[in-house]
């Protein structure tokens, strides 16, 4: 596969059903991740006619998914637009009907208090600390949350606490097939994300820490709102466009109207293979 805006990227047929992938009748033998990204949720009494269609993308996006075959949702980051509890209400509202387990990450929009409070009742998030990054092991594939957000910057980082952090989380299970996510990419996609670290070396001992295990099957990131592949760390990284459909780029005009999100299928036979879905109903 290619290395540009998600050129490679299988496309589901319009209207297909996520649980076509192994047939009526056959019996599952692979997990379906669903990732969404850069929603950026508005409160519900904004004004702004962007917050009523965002609303509305991630509405459709939840419902596709909850056509059948995902095993898992996982949210890279940028939830909400400001941080606001009156937003995190209004995610948390919508993101209720989803009816596969979620795991989440913030972004550079998110804050960690409030992402705290609004979704007490995800039992992996950790109470306190300065980090919102865990590893979910009840999964077929292990999935490892990391944390790029420092206060009040835009940049991602990853500082010495947060290398030792993950270092010591993927040697506990160096065997185990593994999916890291993260809000910012750590490399550089030209003409659109350069430089996206707050230090240059930051991402670099990132890209250290991932190629020295290579149980790692792949990278996802959100944040440029754009859909990208490419070899990074010894695994293979992606981002996507934004659910915000307002907000998404480099996106063909014929679904420019359509908010998408993608699947990751796993197996065996296949390894992991990537497809993006356009939700057109």
């Amino acid at each position: 596969m290619g290395q540009d805006e998600g050129k490679d990227f299988n496309r589901f047929p319009k209207g297909a059903d996520p649980a076509h992938l192994w047939g009526a009748g056959s019996e599952k033998d692979w997990m379906v991740i669903a990732q969404i990204s850069d929603t950026h949720i508005l409160a519900r009494s904004s004004e702004q006619a962007v917050g009523a269609a965002r609303a509305e993308n991630l509405r459709r996006c939840i419902a596709d998914i909850n056509r059948g075959g995902v095993d898992v949702v996982v949210h890279t980051g940028d939830s909400v637009h400001h941080g606001m509890a009156e937003e995190y209400a209004h995610l948390r509202e919508i993101l209720a009907d989803l009816e596969a387990p979620l795991f989440l990450i913030p972004g550079n929009r998110d804050r960690h208090g409030a992402l705290r409070v609004a979704f007490d009742h995800l039992s992996y998030l950790p109470r306190n600390g300065d980090f919102l990054h865990y590893a979910v092991e009840d999964q077929p594939i292990r999935l490892v949350a990391l944390d790029s957000v420092a206060a009040g910057e835009r940049k991602g980082v990853f500082c010495a606490r947060r290398l030792a952090w993950l270092e010591e989380t993927l040697a506990r299970e160096p065997d185990r097939p593994t999916i890291l996510f993260i809000h910012h990419p750590p490399f550089d996609i030209a003409r659109h994300y350069v430089g996206g670290y707050r230090r240059p070396e930051d991402a670099r001992k990132l890209a250290a820490v991932v190629s020295r295990h290579p149980q790692i099957e792949r990278l996802l990131c959100g944040h440029v709102h754009r859909l990208h592949r490419e070899s990074w760390g010894g695994t293979v990284a992606t981002t996507m466009p934004s659910v915000a459909v307002d907000l998404r780029k480099g996106v063909d005009k014929a679904i420019e109207a359509a908010p998408l999100y993608l699947l990751h299928v796993a197996s065996g036979e296949d390894g992991l293979v990537s497809h993006t879905r356009v939700v057109t109903h």
